[in-house]
């Protein structure tokens, strides 16, 4: 029997993948390599949470205007001129810890940069992947580019490791510039029919269309004010006090492992999603999120790192079943041609907290100590996903085909 061809018969799919694990081979190097510059500069948690929290305020100020952009323009072309705004930004960031001429200013300033650019890559690219392959195609194809992300974040944490210990942070950012630079070329590569829209609309209706898309969904915005919590609590855990753990126990190159098994969890994820097709995928997908609380818990505790990695890689497991439910929920409930803004008024709910989490637990951490601070994280993100599961229509929804 032959079998049926599967995403990468179509090229648009194949250069799609390509980008997205480029840039973030780089950027699996690039949270680890940044961290490890700013307390080899400062040696303080707060001013780590504050360069990276200029990253995502950036980020979640422009997301409305960057799926605005995203629905307007080729979302190919979209997608390369953000990635190689991207490289330049990193670059720079590259350049300055390399000659040591890094400041904390600056480094905030050109995290700005940077998130501006995301703000316009996540919406674009994540609405561009029906564009690649037919409607029958689609779950596997969201499978295998997460697969491929996910992969390459394995390599780049693992790498990110290595490198910071062995020559330096500088290094790290340095391939993740490139990283961003090759992505570019090969998005510039995808091609994709052109899609209707209503000509001679205005900047401010399009925000208005979108809102409408998104806020009439019960179960779109109770699963996004979930993870305006989740995400805070789990990146301020994870990105920011998992290195100043890191640093007073079991020591960077571990810590590059422990963020791989994560990436590793992502990945046997998404193996189990290839053929998982429940009748109510987002509840099982919101349900997982309870297990993300695990790294949290396990820095707080400070056991051996190998337990800190296997937390790590159930939380993947976790995330990544609910990210392949959530997409495949959003492309199929949301009309192609409005996709984008929904995925930026996601994202922009989803991020809007992580600036305050990045910037507020460091001085927690230092204020009534790094236990009580990590499990206060780990209990915001079991609240929310229950109060999340609490509700009908995030339970009931039933996935298309």
């Amino acid at each position: 029997m032959r079998r049926s061809p599967g995403p990468f018969a179509h090229a648009p799919f194949r250069w799609l993948v390509a980008a997205r694990m480029t840039s973030l081979l780089g950027n699996g190097i690039a949270p680890i390599a940044l961290a490890f510059a700013v307390l080899d500069l400062t040696g303080s948690a707060t001013d780590l949470g504050l360069v990276l929290a200029s990253r995502s305020v950036a980020t979640v100020v422009l997301l409305l205007v960057g799926g605005v952009i995203a629905d307007r323009l080729p979302r190919q072309l979209v997608l390369a001129g953000s990635s190689v705004l991207a490289a330049l930004s990193q670059a720079a960031v590259a350049t300055l810890v390399l000659t040591g001429t890094a400041t904390i200013p600056l480094l905030a300033v050109l995290s700005v940069v940077n998130g501006a650019t995301g703000a316009v890559i996540f919406p674009a690219s994540s609405a561009l992947t029906p564009d690649t392959v037919p409607a029958p195609l689609l779950q596997r194809a969201n499978v295998v580019l997460r697969l491929g992300n996910n992969g390459a974040m394995i390599l780049g944490a693992a790498a990110g490791g290595v490198l910071v210990a062995a020559v330096g942070p500088g290094w790290g950012l340095v391939v993740d510039a490139a990283g961003f630079l090759l992505a570019a070329g090969f998005a510039s590569r995808v091609r994709v029919d052109a899609r209707d829209r209503e000509p001679g609309t205005s900047v401010l209706t399009d925000l208005r269309d979108g809102w409408r898309e998104f806020s009439r969904r019960r179960w779109v915005w109770i699963v996004v004010a979930q993870f305006s919590v989740v995400n805070a609590a789990f990146i301020g855990a994870t990105t920011v006090l998992g290195p100043l753990v890191a640093d007073r126990s079991f020591g960077r190159t571990a810590w590059g492992v422990v963020v791989a098994a994560e990436s590793v969890g992502l990945v046997l994820g998404g193996l189990l999603t290839l053929a998982w097709r429940p009748r109510r995928m987002l509840a099982v997908g919101v349900a997982c999120t309870l297990v993300s609380a695990a790294p949290a818990l396990a820095l707080g505790l400070q056991p051996p790192f190998v337990v800190v990695a296997a937390a790590g890689l159930l939380a993947g497991m976790a995330i990544e079943i609910f990210a392949v439910a959530w997409d495949m929920s959003l492309q199929q409930h949301i009309p192609s041609d409005r996709l984008a803004r929904v995925y930026a008024y996601d994202a922009l709910g989803s991020l809007i907290a992580v600036p305050v989490g990045e910037a507020v637990v460091g001085p927690l951490a230092e204020s009534v100590g790094l236990a009580a601070t990590l499990a206060g994280c780990a209990i915001a993100i079991a609240a929310a996903t229950l109060g999340a599961l609490a509700s009908r229509s995030v339970r009931g929804l039933v996935r298309v085909s």
